[in-house]
Formats: structure tokens, C-alpha cells, sequence
């Protein structure tokens, strides 16, 4: 019997379209002899959608008609086993309850990669591909990212972050802060957004407000950092699990700016078409342009970061290249990445099918390590407590 896989992507993030285009190009090349796979799609409003429509990219141009052929869909525990519950059913035109047998979430951003949907298929009792609750939200959270990776001793830039309320009630203190510990030229991120969402290059103090207003719109808190001025951007995949991993050949993305962009990553550039292919569509350099001695210390580095957050499945960081000193600082993590790398993979030499495969394989094994830890223990203290008629204030423990 083949296993079952379900794959989820959409939910309630500002990367919503793009875990579409990237659970797509996924369930298209997992290899169907071995598996069978059901595509679970989730609403903005957390609604969960089954159906063989949802395989085909051109149908998400119309939602509506989309979501009218679908089937709704709830998940619930049965004993030893996860079921895909159909919803919404004719009292005698009912569709029996599947069988899953592991979750494979292609998401992207907050609400969900950030260690959200983790924590579901964490209670549900169901294995995932991925990251587990910790990892993901601290690859999530760019501040407590660089915290860990500082304890770590890894290389990171120096960075102030603050909530949206503190810069409301005391914006000069906050600016003078920003002015006298970092500098300009700097960067202005949302504390958890990825795809360069909300990230803007501020090089005056008139500019400041407004690119601290625009990250506010998306994250209570924000992170500000110094601007390399003459950068590079490489990157690089890890796959494998706390154990054992494994890096990829790096990569270098063109930039039509002087930060990579949502559009650069996603929309060609602003050039139509380019949007269907998610991240595979980025103009970049495979292997980057890059000394064998520099691609080696920034793989070596991807490993140790995967680590550090005790990473599982597949990951893609993103490396800041000073290129006036050659030093390379980590940028961010992310946990589940556009198009989930694979094209860095292949041109390291492994097909995206086979790296499907390996991520079947980790998300097992982690599952069948946890299988052996203790959850619970068989006791009754329950037997011997008595409240009486006083409440909690007469309680006898």
C-alpha cells in the first residue's frame, strides 16, 4: 500500500500565492508509484479544501470556482490513526474518511511556517516534512534567529530591534538609537516576514519614518540592521536533520535593486509569466561566481546554522557578502523555502524527485525517534483530591 501524503499550503500569510506555486510544482514531482498524495489547500480564512482541481495551477485564478468544485476538509484522530474528515456532506452521499499518513507543508511566511502549523500536526499526532515548533519559529523570528546564532558563534550583523507601540510613544529616542548605534546606510525588516516582504533601505533620516511605517503594517515588531554597501547575496540549501545534513552548491541572485525584492523573487522582475515558477523563475548564478575556499566556509556555515536552530528537512540561508572585506555574515533561514531550493539540488546533482524521497525519509525517522520518547506517565493523583464544599481553599493534596 502506497503512503499517503498530504500536502497543505496557502493559510493565512502575505506568502499565500507563492506556497501555492510552490506546493504545486511539489505534488507535480513526487513520484506517484510510491506515494499517493492529497492536496490540502487552506484558505486566508484557516478553511481547509480538498479536491483534483487543486493539482492544476491555472485553476487559482478563479478562487471561487476553485473552492465550489472542492471538497472541505477537517482532520481528527482515531486511535493509532490521522483521517481527512469531509465536511459539508448529502446525508446519503458521503465521501469515507482517508487515511494520512504524512503532512508534507509547503508554506510560507507567519501563521504557518513559523512553527503554527508544526504545532498541528504536533497534537494531531502526525508525521511532517519540515521543521519542528522551535526551529521554525526561531528561523521565523529574524531577532531571536540572530541570537541564536550569536550563542552559536556564528556570524551575524549587529542589529536594534523594537515593537511598534514603543516607536508610537517615544519615536525621537527610538530614531536617535537607531542614528548612534547603527547608521546609515541601514535596513528596515519585519521582525518575521520573509520573500522581502515590508524590507526597505533607508540611506537618510527623512527616510526613516516611512520605511519603519511600512514594516510596522506588516509585524508588531521591527528589526533594523546596518547596510552593507558593497554586497553580495549568496545562498545555499541544507538537507538532512539535526544528525546528519548536508549542504548544496551555492548560489547567487541577481538583484534589480540594491535588496532582493518580492518581485525579483516571485514576479520576474515584473516581467509577466515569470510568477508560475515561484523562486525557480529568480534570475540567478548556479554555482555562484565564488572562490572553491568561500563557497566551502559558507557551506560549512549552512551546516552549522541548520544545527544550531535544530533544523529538519529542507532549508535555504541567505548569506550577506561584504565584498570590501570578503567577510560573510548569515542573513536568514528559511525553513521551507520558495520552490523548496530544489533547483539548487539538482545542479548539485540530486533530482527533485529523489529529494522528495529524502524528505519522506527524515520526517519518518524523526517520527519513529519521538515514537520512543515518554509523553505521559501512568499515574492516578487524581484519586486523592478533594475540594469539598469550600472550593479551591479547602483543598486536601
Amino acid at each position: 500500500m502506497k503512503t499517503n501524503i498530504a500536502v497543505f499550503f496557502g493559510c493565512r500569510s502575505v506568502e499565500h500565492e507563492v506556497s501555492i506555486i510552490s506546493a504545486v510544482q511539489a505534488m507535480r514531482s513526487i513520484n506517484r508509484d510510491k506515494y499517493d498524495v492529497t492536496p490540502v489547500y487552506v484558505t486566508k480564512d484557516g478553511s481547509m479544501y480538498t479536491g483534483e482541481n487543486l493539482f492544476e495551477i491555472e485553476n487559482y485564478r478563479n478562487l471561487p470556482e476553485l473552492l465550489s468544485a472542492a471538497k472541505r476538509v477537517t482532520f481528527i484522530k482515531e486511535k493509532d490513526a490521522v483521517l481527512m474528515h469531509y465536511l459539508d456532506q448529502k446525508r446519503f452521499k458521503k465521501t469515507p474518511d482517508a487515511v494520512i499518513d504524512l503532512a508534507f507543508p509547503v508554506v510560507h511566511g507567519t501563521n504557518c511556517e513559523d512553527g503554527t502549523m508544526a504545532g498541528y500536526f504536533e497534537f494531531l499526532g502526525l508525521p511532517y516534512i519540515s521543521c519542528d515548533i522551535i526551529s521554525a519559529a526561531v528561523g521565523m523570528d529574524k531577532a531571536v534567529f540572530k541570537d541564536v546564532l550569536k550563542s552559536a558563534g556564528l556570524p551575524v550583523l549587529d542589529c536594534i530591534k523594537f515593537r511598534a507601540r514603543e516607536y508610537t510613544l517615544d519615536k525621537e529616542s527610538i530614531t536617535n538609537n537607531i542614528r548612534t548605534k547603527i547608521g546609515f546606510p541601514l535596513i528596515v525588516k519585519p521582525v518575521n516576514l520573509g520573500s522581502s516582504v515590508g524590507i526597505t533601505k533607508v540611506n537618510t533620516l527623512e527616510e526613516l519614518d516611512e520605511a519603519i511605517r511600512l514594516g510596522i503594517s506588516f509585524s508588531d515588531v521591527i528589526l533594523v540592521e546596518k547596510a552593507i554597501c558593497n554586497l553580495r547575496e549568496i545562498n545555499c540549501s541544507v538537507l538532512g536533520d539535526s544528525d546528519e545534513c548536508e549542504a548544496s552548491v551555492c548560489e547567487e541572485p541577481f538583484m534589480n535593486d540594491e535588496i532582493l525584492s518580492y518581485e525579483d523573487k516571485y514576479l520576474g522582475g515584473g516581467k509577466s509569466g515569470g510568477a508560475s515558477k515561484g523562486m525557480a523563475s529568480l534570475g540567478r548564478k548556479i554555482p555562484a561566481d565564488i572562490s572553491e575556499e568561500l563557497s566551502n566556509e559558507i557551506r560549512d556555515l549552512s551546516c552549522k546554522i541548520f544545527k544550531a536552530i535544530g533544523a529538519s528537512g529542507v532549508v535555504r540561508i541567505d548569506f550577506l557578502l561584504d565584498t570590501d572585506t570578503n567577510r560573510v555574515y548569515a542573513n536568514e533561514i528559511n525553513t521551507i523555502p520558495g520552490s523548496l531550493a530544489f533547483y539548487l539540488w539538482e545542479a548539485t546533482g540530486l533530482k527533485y524527485t529523489d529529494m522528495l524521497d529524502r524528505l519522506v525519509e527524515i520526517a519518518f525517522r524523526r517520527q519513529r525517534n519521538r515514537d520512543n520518547l515518554t509523553f505521559t506517565i501512568d499515574t492516578n493523583i487524581l484519586s486523592g483530591v478533594s475540594f469539598g464544599t469550600k472550593g479551591a481553599k479547602g483543598a486536601k493534596l
